[in-house]
């Protein structure tokens, strides 16, 4: 028995679901205590060099904007470079370049204390408020410690009184570092201080000394009556642990911290660095040892890739028990501190996106395919997002930038080419069975070098091998800028990466074809796994038949290329090639602004779809292979209904070059990636867009019925609220020359007394659409004259008053159904229906009394034709 198919629908809408923009690009980061969300101000200093107060909303999020309750116009006379609130929310300290510490009252805005004499940049701030007093045999105080270029640490005694004019003096000045100190921290009884600095070292402080205090060099010789007291606070130093790398971010954890391998008793000292190797360590005070770390160590490829990595901030969260790190490459990672493992990261950044795919990793199977993605940004680093909670990893192998994505084994395999000229093979971690939503990535297990230029485009095997159940790749093209085709054996390559420490296997050339005369661009296998095409700058896109051979025993695997066919016709190099998954057709995009459908029979060119107005970058097919998506450099996503040849959808979204797209397995949705860093998940929304389409007309059918009802029952009253809410001037134009025609009642107004009701009790927004509809109606002369009638009984019915009020009404009603074309401006509405209707009112009386001056010249001719016939006739006249 036959089966048929019809063609299937058209896909002709895609919405917007969710847009992936810069998060974060630089400068500083705040979190709240209980890492949730900041609980009710925010505290900014701008560039330039005021401070801005915001109180944070209670209510869910919004997009309002929120306006500052308080604004300093000048807080320093220089640019702040590190502020700290104290513990209990009271105060703010901020440090500036001028070397001046001010400490401000955030509720009051007002300043209490102003520190001099740091000498430079101020580099670090913490307070010193002692929550625990139980081993502190001291009275109860608040301190500000600061840090400068100078390399000195100073504290200031907040209880004494500040003079503005000259600052207040420190109790201490503590030396030790021999470069700028970058963090500082107190324990929560007070008594220890701990600070680290770019010199590689931190330092421990006993803040319960009583010996002498530290004195720098020049302040030596300079005790005097009065500073006795100072010898009754003198901070010691007690240890100086070498940490080997520049110290960015420091903190110290809380004593109750459940770490593993460390006791948790109230008396130990358990802190965090975090620095130029982008790690964060924990470290034990007492010992001076690394407990563990977070994070994993880069090596070093240079020295602008080392900079972007290193740490330039961490926070602790204690209740949630993890810190955060913040990465100059604009990266925030929260590492857990039970679990000592990576639990979410934030990638702020991803600068110009060049290529996406979607992957379906091992945990995730038997759940929604493509349930992560995979994207290639102006970085040697590879992006990897789960779609649901856009929790991401980074990829760390490639030594330049990455140039091209592509996935096998039904998503579990990834692939990646880069400037580097090497090409890499990636699979998911093996998850552990205690967190397996939490410990998710990929590992590299092969690495594909050869070739001798920049690898631009790859394509591996869609056809897997079952055996075992596995589904394996059999192999994999890469295609260069050397303008050469490599073929890649897949056989021995992992689909699980297990062994972190395990370098990653060599993948082995079957064969190596020159293929075109400039950079190939893009490269794609059938999905049989039977033919590959290449495009290239040469502007020609060419078909090869492949022939593999699996090894097996002691025979190797064996791979060559054949030409079978040449695609000639674009008048620009081919950016992108693929193979339809239904018919023996491919489809190319070039330079030339245009998609081509050819034949894999005699690879003629079947149609063309021209609709962009930049170079056509990626395309791929939809839809059962009736349908092709396309990204240009215009910045649009368009969508082609192949057999009409017509544009049906157009996406827009970008600002710059579309030079990503991925289509998801179930073609419901479509990302897109461009230069302007914007990452666009597109939905499929004909089904919904169709629904409501009918529903609308079966609604419009079922008020239109309404209508001729209410007008054959002479209800005029439903029949032109009825009107004006469909927003239909034609029906209620209809209506009223069909009641000054029939004149029922020839001493009403309109025609119909029940319609001067009408008009006269209608409602204010009502009578603002009915004044809207005469506007429109007076602007043609065909029907200016019911607009004039409109017009007339309304000034006869309603007062002028009532006129104004209705343009207010109608837009207090729009402001509350969100509608933007609604005027703003109070009174506008009217000024501008004023200045509309006088125009064609006078128009059209200057016409009237032209045509009054014309019938007395006609009235004038007609005189004058009777040549006096009758002016001698006797005419007897009637009295009356």
């Amino acid at each position: 028995m036959t089966v048929l198919v019809g063609r299937p629908k058209l896909k002709t809408a895609f919405k917007n679901v969710r847009s992936v923009g810069p998060l974060y690009t630089s400068g500083p980061v705040a979190i709240a205590l209980d890492g949730s969300k900041i609980a009710t101000h925010l505290l900014v200093f701008t560039a330039s060099l005021s401070l801005r107060i915001f109180e944070i909303p209670a209510t869910t999020p919004s997009k309002k904007l929120v306006h500052p309750i308080r604004v300093i116009s000048r807080a320093h006379e220089a640019p702040v470079h590190v502020c700290k609130v104290d513990p209990t929310s009271t105060y703010l300290a901020s440090g500036s370049a001028d070397g001046v510490v001010k400490v401000w009252n955030i509720r009051s805005g007002f300043v209490t204390h102003v520190f001099k004499g740091h000498g430079g940049i101020v580099s670090a701030l913490t307070f010193d408020y002692p929550q625990d007093m139980s081993s502190v045999a001291r009275q109860q105080k608040m301190r500000l410690i600061t840090g400068s270029v100078d390399t000195r640490l100073r504290i200031f005694d907040l209880t004494a009184t500040s003079n503005s004019a000259s600052g207040g003096k420190p109790e201490a000045v503590l030396e030790g570092h021999h470069s700028v100190p970058r963090g500082l921290d107190v324990s929560l009884d007070g008594q220890w201080l701990v600070s680290g600095g770019r010199d590689s070292v931190v330092l421990i402080w006993d803040l319960s000394s009583n010996q002498a205090p530290l004195k720098p060099p020049s302040e030596k010789g300079k005790e005097g009556k009065g500073k006795g007291k100072d010898k009754a606070f003198s901070p010691t130093l007690i240890k100086t642990i070498p940490v080997l790398e520049r110290v960015e971010a420091l903190g110290i954890l809380r004593p109750d911290e459940d770490l593993t391998g460390s006791s948790s008793s109230s008396d130990a000292i358990r802190f965090y660095t975090g620095g130029e190797k982008g790690i964060v360590r924990i470290w034990d005070g007492k010992d001076g040892n690394v407990l563990f770390s977070l994070g994993k160590e880069h090596k070093k490829v240079s020295d602008d890739q080392e900079e972007q990595r290193q740490i330039v901030d961490v926070m602790y969260v204690p209740a949630t028990s993890s810190v955060v790190s913040i990465h100059a490459d604009q990266n925030i990672i929260f590492h857990s501190l039970s679990t000592q493992s990576l639990t979410r990261q934030l990638i702020g950044y991803n600068d110009e996106i060049v290529d996406t795919t979607f992957l379906s990793p091992v945990f995730s199977e038997g759940k929604e395919r493509d349930s992560h993605l995979a994207l290639a940004t102006n970085s040697s680093l590879i992006r990897i997002y789960d779609t649901r909670t856009f929790d991401a990893r980074l990829l760390d192998g490639h030594t330049d930038v990455v140039l091209a994505l592509d996935q096998g084994a039904n998503g579990r395999l990834l692939a990646s080419g880069s400037k580097d000229r090497s090409a890499r093979l990636w699979v998911p971690l093996k998850a552990k069975p205690e967190h397996p939503a939490m410990n998710w990535g990929y590992g590299c297990v092969g690495v594909c070098e050869g070739h001798a230029e920049s690898i631009g485009a790859i394509s591996v095997s869609k056809k897997v091998d079952d055996a075992g159940g596995m589904n394996h790749p059999q192999f994999m093209f890469t295609g260069s800028q050397d303008r050469t085709i490599k073929m890649w054996d897949l056989a021995g390559i992992p689909l699980a990466y297990e062994d972190n420490e395990a370098e990653p296997s060599r993948c082995k050339s079957l064969c190596t074809h020159k293929a075109h005369d400039k950079d190939i661009n893009a490269l794609d296998i059938s999905p049989n796994g039977r033919f590959l095409v290449s495009g290239s700058q040469d502007r020609t896109a060419k078909v090869f038949n492949i022939e593999y051979i699996a090894g097996s025993g002691s025979s190797a695997p064996r791979g060559e290329l054949k030409l079978i066919g040449t695609c000639k016709g674009h008048k620009r190099g081919v950016w992108a090639v693929r193979f339809s998954r239904a018919e023996r057709i491919l489809a190319t995009g070039s330079g030339d602004k245009t998609v081509k459908l050819w034949s894999l029979d005699d690879f003629s060119c079947l149609k063309t779809f021209e609709g962009h107005t930049n170079s056509v970058l990626r395309v791929d097919f939809l839809n059962v292979g009736s349908q092709i998506v396309s990204t240009s450099s215009d910045g649009l996503v368009k969508l082609w209904d192949i057999k009409a040849e017509e544009c049906v959808a157009t996406l827009d979204n970008h600002e710059d070059k579309v030079w990503a797209l991925a289509v998801r397995d179930d073609e419901r949705r479509i990302v897109s990636g461009a230069a302007d860093s914007v990452v666009t998940f597109w939905e499929d929304c004909t089904e919904e867009q169709n629904e409501e389409k009918e529903a609308a007309r079966a609604n419009l059918v079922q008020k239109e019925q309404d209508f001729q009802n209410y007008l054959a029952l002479n209800d005029y009253r439903r029949a032109i609220q009825l009107a004006l809410a469909m927003q239909q001037p034609g029906r209620l134009l209809s209506l009223f020359r069909n009641v000054q025609s029939d004149n029922t009642d020839p001493a009403s107004i309109t025609g119909r007394f029940s319609v001067d009701e009408v008009i006269r009790t209608i409602s204010g927004s009502e009578l603002a659409k009915l004044l809207q509809f005469a506007r429109d109606w007076n602007t043609n002369a065909k029907t200016s004259r019911f607009a004039q009638g409109v017009m007339y009984a309304i000034l006869k019915l309603r007062s002028t008053d009532d006129v104004m009020k209705a343009f207010r009404d109608e837009q207090d009603e729009a402001t509350l159904t969100g509608d933007t074309s609604a005027s703003s401006k109070p009174g506008s509405a009217l000024k501008e229906f004023v200045d509309a209707f006088i125009p064609y009112t006078e128009r059209h009386l200057s016409r009237m009394n032209k045509l009054v001056q014309d019938s007395y010249m006609v009235d004038y001719i007609l005189g004058e034709m009777d040549d006096g016939t009758f002016d001698d006739m006797d005419v007897d006249i009637v009295p009356v």
